[in-house]
């Protein structure tokens, strides 16, 4: 018999997506499946979701401890190799707005009431509450909104086995007490041995307590979090629990993103084709989109391309601050493309207004444009100040647009710095900054642009980015052998 996994998140790309993890849902599962595993994923059928999928089918209600029952749901898409199941609560999920937020960019205030119900619910499934002949071998969950499956599964008399991944330490979903008592939860869970934290309830330990591994999605990333700068007070604790603390490196969907079948994309190219005109063309297709005069699309000044939140952590403050003189000292141009924080969005669009056919940006996301952005581009610029995996570094790669990024967690595992050695040994494949400064990005930027004017050099450090296999096969391998552990 087929391994059975679990796989619960709170996001699912093409359905719903807010980050990587919308990604990760989505391409792990696809390619567990592809090594004969029996993998399903829940997830909150929240009101996108309902809208964008086919063959719903009512599973069965489910009854929690409070008594109350849940409607769960089948579905599938003609991409998804795997089952999708959906816990429908209305009041909880049929809502406009992304999953975490209502369109006005605030948080809903019953995220712990909705996020408990969800991780309870996904338990119950997990251990076959609802009869249908299938119960997992393991569960993997991910992020604070599923941090109490594992709380929930403890209750269990012979519970699977559960893994939980930390995509991103910063963001955890502490509740007080009061909180803690409305929705029921288990008096015990509040604990310094479980789930209590500075006088909360942390769903996020609650994930790293009640699992029996905890991985990230990257080597650095597994030991940064270890230390006060990256830990958020949370390093202790995953010191202590090293033992079970594994950093497995995320890949990407490579069928998606492949400059050579993509559909987004206004040409195709492959790294032995006519790579430069596979990118002019889709250049001229993103400058177009983003209201560029003729003349400014048949300029030959290389474009950098960010493409993400536009957030402190993300390091975007240093790049908007480095623009004004590049624009000045070179032939540079920008494109940006994201939303966040209002203050960076009004500073995006000021320096967009001041140098209106050299600097451009999108606020908001286009699946379509983040494509051609990355194919279009000649380098990618990500200065992220922390980056527990990061998916951008590889497409760019991917596309034949190298990257540009700080010597943190996933990035440092995944691009090489280019200097004549590396470049030389076949090694180099970007280029890489340590630290968070805008200086320290200005100067590795300027060694891009370059290289960038050495066409020979700049096209063998291009192939050498684009020949790098970034898919999941090798980390679903790795995930495959964690769930199988004793």
């Amino acid at each position: 018999m087929n391994m059975r996994i679990l796989f619960a998140a709170s996001e699912l790309f093409p359905l719903i997506k807010t980050g990587g993890l919308g990604d990760v849902a989505f391409s792990l599962p696809n390619a567990l499946a592809q090594l004969g595993v029996d993998v399903r994923v829940v997830l909150p059928a929240y009101r996108a979701v309902l809208e964008k999928v086919e063959h719903l089918k009512i599973v069965g209600w489910l009854t929690l401890a409070n008594g109350s029952e849940v409607r769960v749901l089948s579905a599938d898409r003609p991409d998804m190799g795997f089952g999708l199941l959906l816990v429908d609560v209305a009041d909880l999920f049929d809502r406009g707005g992304l999953p975490y937020t209502d369109a006005d960019g605030m948080s809903w205030n019953d995220n712990p009431h909705r996020y408990a119900l969800f991780s309870e619910a996904a338990a119950l499934l997990a251990v076959d509450s609802l009869g249908i002949g299938w119960r997992a071998d393991a569960v993997h969950a991910n992020d604070w909104q599923t941090g109490l499956v594992g709380a929930f599964l403890s209750l269990q008399a012979k519970p699977p086995r559960t893994l939980f991944t930390v995509h991103n330490l910063a963001y955890d979903c502490q509740i007080d007490f009061d909180t803690f008592q409305a929705l029921g939860l288990p008096a015990h869970w509040w604990s310094m041995e479980y789930g209590e934290f500075y006088n909360n309830l942390s769903m996020l330990k609650c994930g790293l307590v009640f699992s029996d591994l905890i991985t990230t999605v990257s080597p650095s990333y597994a030991e940064e979090i270890r230390t006060p700068e990256f830990g958020y007070r949370y390093a202790a604790i995953l010191d202590s629990y090293a033992d079970k603390l594994v950093g497995v490196l995320n890949g990407i969907d490579d069928e998606t993103w492949d400059p050579h079948t993509d559909k987004l994309l206004a040409a195709h190219y492959h790294v032995d084709g006519k790579i430069r005109a596979g990118k002019r063309a889709n250049r001229d297709a993103l400058l177009q989109s983003l209201g560029a005069s003729e003349a400014a699309r048949e300029s030959d000044g290389p474009l950098v391309g960010s493409v993400g939140r536009l957030v402190h952590q993300k390091g975007i403050d240093l790049l908007l601050e480095v623009i004004p003189p590049l624009v000045e000292s070179s032939a540079a141009r920008f494109v940006v493309i994201g939303t966040g924080e209002r203050a960076l969005e009004e500073r995006l669009q000021q320096l967009a207004a001041a140098f209106p056919d050299r600097v451009y940006c999108y606020l908001g996301y286009s699946e379509q444009m983040a494509h051609q952005l990355e194919a279009g581009c000649d380098i990618f610029a990500m200065p992220s100040r922390y980056e527990p995996c990061g998916l951008n570094q590889m497409y760019s790669l991917r596309y034949g647009t190298p990257p540009v990024v700080r010597a943190t967690g996933g990035l440092a595992d995944t691009v090489v710095d280019t200097t004549p050695r590396t470049l030389a040994r076949q090694e180099a494949n970007g280029f890489v900054f340590e630290e968070p400064t805008a200086e320290a990005l200005q100067d590795a930027l300027e060694r891009a642009l370059d290289l960038y004017q050495k066409p020979k050099q700049w096209l063998k450090l291009v192939k050498i980015g684009m020949r790098g296999d970034y898919g999941w096969h090798l980390s679903a391998e790795h995930y495959l052998q964690l769930y199988q552990a004793e």
